[in-house]
């Protein structure tokens, strides 16, 4: 198994300790989410605060738009993320997010299980909102970074 971990110059001289794999330096977090994403053939969120949530559902909502069909899982450790978890199935009730798209996110309480579902996960999210890829976000100056499978 490869393991890339990619950090923003500034985050750099944070790094302790032993590192696994390889460590790939990038200017801005936008690059960062770009690169991690364009070599991961899954995501995974663990307990975390802003950052986590951010990244978690900026690549939801790639999903969602056709950008990618990786999973995105989330480790629910001790129900964690059972708030968020509720708010987007409010968010559905409410119409907001369609129900296909609600199956973008796999959960599950342990590592071993969500790995299991991430593993069988087939994307389900038909009619996505755009279909968009990243050429289409570079004519937008966005990125010009091909993070499909």
């Amino acid at each position: 198994m490869f393991r890339l971990n990619v950090c923003t110059q500034v985050f750099m001289h944070f790094l302790t300790g032993e590192i696994v794999g390889e460590v790939k330096a990038v200017a801005d977090m936008h690059q960062r989410k770009a690169e991690m994403a364009k070599h991961s053939d899954a995501f995974i969120a663990l307990p975390g605060g802003y950052g986590t949530l951010e990244e978690l559902l900026e690549v939801i909502t790639w999903a969602q738009l056709g950008i990618h069909e990786k999973p995105v899982g989330l480790l629910n450790v001790d129900g964690y993320y059972n708030s968020l978890l509720s708010f987007i199935d409010k968010a559905v009730e409410e119409g907001f997010v369609s129900p296909s798209a609600r199956h973008i996110i796999v959960s599950a309480p342990t590592a071993k299980v969500l790995v299991r579902k991430l593993e069988e996960y087939v994307p389900c999210h038909e009619g996505a909102a755009l279909k968009l890829n990243w050429e289409m976000e570079r004519q937008l100056e966005f990125t010009d970074y091909d993070i499909s499978r």
